[in-house]
């Protein structure tokens, strides 16, 4: 047992200092490639067993023959572990290029490709993680392109739209200045008309700006979806009976939702001006509330003929107006931005699709 216990020793104390030396070289070559640190790990492995053995052989006074062959065993194995360590260092460091050639075309604004050759689970695994961040970057930017083209569109669109009511604002000033004007009372009535014009657009980019700057201060209340579809139901029947556009609410539940009163209302309004706005005389504009799960649904619905399906994601965007033949002529393409906005801030969502004869607008809230 004694005898045991002192081979263990000498054996350990031996390995120890092959170690020690193991990690100090370990560390001064920590910055280099993966393959020399396994070629070093190899050479501690051989040199610890060879240094315990060559303790242990120096206590036991084994005979320089024996002492020969085992060095020579050890020496053999040594030659073969540093061998496997060099190749399995260099296909680890090959794949690790292969992986670092592709993020780097990754970074450069392309998609990552992962490498064809087979490779350890952990670099399958980051390749995978790389993929899939490579397919969020490219939705990323996907989004970013249609907002700056949305953007440029708004830009485009609000200078037209600005521009005009502000040129005929110029010459009917000038023809009152002028003492031109016949009937100074209809220029003065069509000035106000152009200002109020103007001053819902201005109004509708301040709305939307406090969305897009997360600035838009809710002070939610415990309602009834009745109580705030008569209300807008009202407020839009003036504009309906100038288009000769019915309107009706139908299939409206008394489902209580916590929600800004003063933004859900001008939330439905902007859906019932839209649908009005779209739908021919004659036409028909249902609005209906139902609670489902834990949640509340309105929806509006028009006779606009329909929304091209390449169109259907776009609706929401900032500043999309859709064909001429849909462009109100006093909109900005703001209305249902600033819808999803609001109903976005109040936990909700919004959906659009195409029903038979116009489409179907549906704001779904949280219940209360």
């Amino acid at each position: 047992m004694t005898d045991t216990l002192l081979i263990a020793l000498f054996a350990f104390l031996g390995a120890g200092v092959a170690g020690l030396l193991g990690a100090l070289a370990l560390r001064l070559l920590r910055h280099r490639s993966l393959a020399v640190s396994l070629a070093v790990v190899a050479a501690v492995a051989v040199v610890a067993m060879l240094a315990g053995t060559l303790a242990v052989a120096w206590a036991m006074f084994l005979s320089p023959h024996d002492l020969e062959v085992v060095t020579t065993v050890v020496a053999m194995a040594a030659v073969v572990s540093l061998g496997t360590a060099i190749l399995l260092g260099r296909w680890v460091a090959a794949r690790s290029r292969d992986l670092a050639l592709a993020t780097r075309t990754f970074g450069e604004g392309g998609t990552f490709a992962v490498p064809q050759e087979r490779t350890t689970a952990e670099f399958a695994a980051l390749s995978r993680e790389l993929a899939a961040t490579s397919a969020r970057l490219d939705a990323s930017r996907e989004r970013e392109r249609a907002l700056e083209a949305s953007r440029r569109e708004l830009v485009a669109w609000i200078s037209h739209d600005l521009r005009t009511p502000l040129a005929g604002l110029r010459a009917m000033s000038e023809a009152l200045e002028d003492g031109m004007a016949a009937d100074s009372g209809r220029y003065l009535r069509q000035i106000r008309t152009e200002v109020e014009r103007m001053n819902g657009m201005v109004g509708d980019l301040f709305e939307l700006s406090r969305i897009h700057a997360g600035s838009l201060t809710l002070s939610p209340a415990r309602v009834s979806v009745h109580d705030l579809v008569a209300d807008a139901l009202a407020g839009a029947d003036p504009l309906a009976r100038e288009h000769g556009v019915r309107l009706i609410g139908h299939r409206v539940d008394s489902t209580p939702v916590e929600v800004d009163s003063k933004e859900m209302s001008r939330v439905l309004g902007n859906l019932l001006i839209n649908a009005i706005r779209c739908t021919p005389a004659d036409g028909t504009v249902a609005v209906a509330a139902h609670g489902r799960a834990d949640a509340v649904v309105l929806s509006v619905t028009d006779g606009c003929g329909g929304i091209p399906e390449p169109d259907l994601p776009r609706v929401f965007d900032t500043g999309w107006r859709g064909t001429h033949a849909r462009t109100p002529p006093a909109g900005a393409g703001l209305g249902l931005a600033i819808v999803r906005g609001i109903v976005e801030a109040h936990s909700g969502h919004t959906e659009v699709r195409n029903v038979a004869g116009g489409c179907c607008f549906e704001v779904t809230l949280p219940a209360a």
